[in-house]
């Protein structure tokens, strides 16, 4: 592709500025004859994340998510080409070959999104985490470097769920305003807590401690994503977001409950380096 981007490509890049700032800034940092595949995926990733947030009842939600399957399955309804982040998706699929599976899953694993129903145990959000931040990692591999990016599957896995704890923790305030809790019930259970008490408590010091179980639970797969191995030189950019994981456990680790209260991502700018510093020196 050329440095311009097509008009599709640029209306996914908006919508990615305005949902997903982070990987709108990871998407600049691509490779230019990758970047459009790229910002498809993300932007479909935000399309699916931000599904709850358009409906008042699940079913409505789950009749969006079922349109994204569709349209994968190869048995959508309407015209594509009205849609630009489902006319990106699909050529950013036949262009690479990507695979269909892990993209339907990313959308199953989004109906969770759309119900109050508990985070049981850490096996299960590393599940979710799997389907959804560590798959979009595994996707963009595919796209830089299909060869090498099977290399990576266990590093992607890692830091994906170090990533998607930091996105929960971020959110937090929302979901717990609407009644959500992503925290496993497991870590709850460890401080004493249950999700009704989560919800009720947050002057509670157990919220404290269950808080920052939770970071150093994300901090743990961080270790493990960097004794995994080394990312080789052609897939450091489908890491980029996984770079702004450990300044936001870190904080949450040392602020405990005021993460419920406190805006806790580093400025853009530190964001900004953060992703250049990978770029050079290759390490996550």
């Amino acid at each position: 592709m050329s440095e311009t981007p097509s008009a599709n490509e640029a209306l996914c890049l908006r919508a990615l500025q305005e949902s997903d700032r982070d990987r709108y800034l990871a998407s600049l940092l691509m490779p230019a004859d990758r970047r459009a595949a790229i910002v498809a995926l993300y932007a479909y990733n935000a399309e699916l994340a931000r599904v709850r947030d358009l409906v008042r009842e699940p079913l409505p939600g789950e009749v969006r998510l079922q349109y994204w399957r569709d349209l994968l399955e190869g048995s959508a309804h309407g015209e594509t080409a009205a849609n630009p982040v489902a006319a990106e998706l699909l050529r950013a699929v036949q262009t690479w070959r990507l695979p269909v599976a892990p993209l339907v899953a990313m959308a199953d694993a989004r109906i969770f999104d759309l119900y109050d129903d508990p985070m049981e145990t850490t096996a299960m959000f590393e599940g979710y985490a799997g389907e959804t931040a560590a798959a979009l990692i595994q996707l963009s591999s595919l796209v830089l470097d299909a060869e090498a990016a099977e290399a990576v599957s266990e590093i992607a896995g890692h830091a994906g769920v170090a990533l998607a704890v930091a996105g929960a923790i971020l959110l937090m305030p929302i979901h717990r305003a609407r009644g959500q809790v992503y925290l496993p019930t497991q870590i709850l259970a460890s401080v004493g807590l249950d999700r009704d008490a989560f919800l009720a408590r947050g002057n509670d010091e157990r919220v404290t401690a269950a808080i920052q179980a939770f970071a150093g639970f994300g901090l743990d797969h961080l270790r493990k994503a960097r004794a995994a191995g080394a990312i080789p030189k052609s897939l450091l950019a489908a890491f980029l977001p996984a770079t702004l994981a450990e300044p936001v456990l870190k904080r949450a680790m040392k602020i405990g409950r005021a993460s419920l209260s406190t805006d806790i991502r580093p400025p853009q700018w530190r964001r900004q380096m953060a992703m250049m510093r990978l770029l050079l020196t290759g390490r996550l």
